[in-house]
């Protein structure tokens, strides 16, 4: 089963209010989970990089670690200087 077909299934299926509730849970739960891992990876220094909502990807290093988000020092976004960016939306650089 392919993302597209998971898609249709919830857009078109005939879940319940409770079917769709547990789907949501699950997405939450491993959404979390990715966020811890990605705090454990990083470190102060570490290289990351990031895609905003318009496609473009700028790199920079971590600067320091929050409860949700990264902050990120980075010249190439906005004027430059330090970001906060969402640990989600973070990938480390090898």
């Amino acid at each position: 089963m392919n993302i597209q077909e998971i898609n249709k299934a919830i857009m078109f299926g005939s879940f319940t209010k409770v079917e769709l509730d547990s789907i949501v849970d699950a997405i939450r739960w491993n959404r979390a989970q990715t966020i811890k891992l990605t705090k454990r990876a990083l470190r102060i220094g570490s290289a990351v990089q990031f895609t905003t909502r318009t496609g473009v990807t700028h790199r920079g290093t971590v600067n320091k670690i929050n409860i949700k988000n990264i902050v990120v020092q980075c010249s190439t976004y906005g004027r430059g200087g330090c970001v906060n960016v969402p640990a989600i939306m973070i990938e480390e650089v090898a």
